[in-house]
């Protein structure tokens, strides 16, 4: 469990299937305690969780992003939101669904992402300090330091995915924290435009 950001630690699981670290979030904005997209979580992850309160939220933001949610409700009694169009899609019976545009617990706003793997994939925007951007699968940081689109065949079409992925850059944002690989905490913004030109 690392602390990224103020308010916001990071613990990874390594996927040997896809060779690199699933990534869960803690986020204490606000009054809210949220977990967003939970991989397997370690002891010592729970611990620290568990030391700072009740977690009232859990986050999705994508169908392929449920994750341990189920096993984080049970465990922390969390009420879950997942992308209202990846509802139908999922295993777990959400609390809640959310959609493009809302202002979320802990002034968290939910972009939607229009043309990529899952048709709810969302991103999730925090204005705090420069601006942090979370994206599930909408890219991932790979290599470290980088990022980069899932493969073109994830897609029905890479390249309208790929226009749907510039809202991103109508954002301010400093930092940007994957669901997948690693995530970048200084010059994201940047990053971002990069692997949309590739």
């Amino acid at each position: 469990m690392k602390l990224l950001l103020p308010g916001i630690w990071q613990w990874s699981w390594f996927s040997q299937e896809k060779q690199l670290d699933f990534n869960g979030l803690f986020l204490t904005v606000g009054e809210h305690r949220v977990l967003v997209d939970p991989p397997p979580m370690t002891g010592e992850a729970t611990l620290l969780i568990r030391k700072g309160g009740a977690v009232d939220y859990l986050l999705c933001t994508n169908r392929d992003h449920e994750r341990e949610a189920a096993a984080c409700r049970a465990d922390f009694g969390c009420r879950v939101l997942v992308p209202e169009p990846d509802a139908t899609q999922m295993t777990i019976q959400a609390d809640k669904t959310y959609k493009d545009g809302e202002l979320l617990p802990g002034g968290i706003w939910a972009v939607h992402l229009k043309d990529q793997k899952s048709p709810g994939e969302m991103a999730l925007f925090i204005q705090q300090g420069a601006g942090v951007m979370i994206v599930g699968d909408a890219l991932i940081g790979k290599p470290a330091g980088a990022l980069s689109m899932l493969p073109a065949d994830k897609y029905a079409d890479a390249a309208k995915a790929r226009e749907g992925l510039r809202r991103l850059l109508k954002y301010q944002f400093d930092a940007i924290l994957v669901g997948d690989g690693a995530s970048i905490l200084t010059g994201a913004k940047v990053a971002v435009e990069r692997a949309l030109q590739a």
